[in-house]
């Protein structure tokens, strides 16, 4: 087994790779960071991920676990329209991870947080069984809120990316499907080191009417649910619209159900008033945008394949609290 570091010569080590920005007066080494005031309202958001429950060290390089540890938090900040600012980590480490690990393991994270201009300002660690990652991240409106109870009915919905990807890598990734070459590859990256879309929330921020916007973290079904329910709408989705990659269509085929309810995408999935167009609202938030359906009256999520307009019937597909048993 690994000699696994002290608990003050780990934070020693880690906290000596550390840079900050101006917004931070005082960082690790003090019993609170301290931090220049915020511009704006702030938004505060926590998340963890947990060693056989979100990854296995045997198919998760440290480094990207550390950038993915980030980016599910950079994820929430971007759904709510926000600029991230500093981070405190928690780290539980078990016995048989050494000091060359956790290297591993900043270098991501660090990566991941001068890309978003995140400051990581401070932590903990203790001991555990198993590895486990939390992050609590601090950001700033950029200009207004975006939240999950201001769909309108007439409005298009939309989400940013593909979806299902993530969830075909984690099955790849644990022998449920499988994979070669460049498809294998990009699925599975697609689960261990997702993309915050940090400049798609910011955009939709400065639009008005304000759109609603939620991540697809728990899948798009599901994630959809808590528009709706929050909004006191209904919504129709053609699933035929629902944008699918080439690997996962290769992979998959056309059949969006693991898409649909299937998480960990970390994509926008957001309302606006009809009228744009495709490209050039892809092109204003910097990332491919497709259109999936429309709000409607009433209380109902409508699946359809015939387009958002046509009569369909109500489907039950399973969102991540279905799917986790199955990890």
């Amino acid at each position: 087994m690994k000699p696994s570091p002290g608990e003050f010569e780990l934070i020693a080590h880690l906290c000596a790779k550390l840079r900050h920005s101006r917004r931070t007066i005082v960082g690790p080494g003090d019993d609170c960071a301290v931090l220049a005031p915020a511009r704006g309202a702030q938004l505060v958001t926590i998340d963890s991920i947990v060693e056989d429950v979100h990854f296995k060290l045997e198919w998760t390089r440290a480094e990207d676990l550390g950038a993915r540890s980030l980016a599910v938090n950079l994820s929430d900040i971007a759904a709510m329209g926000g600029v991230p600012t500093a981070a405190v980590i928690n780290l539980a480490v078990r016995p048989g991870l050494d000091l060359a690990f956790f290297d591993r393991l900043y270098a991501g994270l660090c990566e991941e947080a001068i890309a978003a201009g995140v400051d990581i300002v401070g932590g903990n660690i203790t001991r555990a069984k198993q590895l486990t990652i939390t992050i609590t991240l601090l950001g700033e409106e950029s200009g207004a809120i975006l939240r999950r109870d201001s769909a309108r009915v007439g409005d298009a919905i939309y989400v940013t990316g593909t979806v299902g990807d993530a969830a075909a890598g984690l099955r790849i990734l644990t022998k449920q499907l499988s994979a070669r070459g460049a498809e294998r590859r990009f699925l599975i990256r697609r689960y261990v080191r997702p993309t915050a879309r940090l400049r798609a929330g910011r955009k939709l921020a400065q639009m008005r009417p304000l759109p609603s916007a939620i991540d697809v973290s728990d899948g798009l079904w599901q994630d959809l649910g808590h528009i709706i329910e929050r909004s006191g709408v209904g919504a129709e989705v053609d699933a035929s619209a629902i944008p699918l990659s080439p690997a996962y269509r290769k992979l998959v085929g056309n059949n969006p159900e693991l898409a649909l309810r299937g998480g960990d995408d970390y994509e926008l999935l957001f309302t606006l008033p009809p009228g744009m167009s495709e490209p050039l609202l892809s092109r204003r938030l910097g990332v491919a945008v497709r259109r999936i359906g429309t709000i409607v009256r009433g209380t109902r999520a409508t699946l359809t394949r015939e387009g958002p307009r046509r009569a369909g019937s109500r489907v039950d597909l399973a969102g991540w609290d279905q799917l986790r048993n199955a990890r």
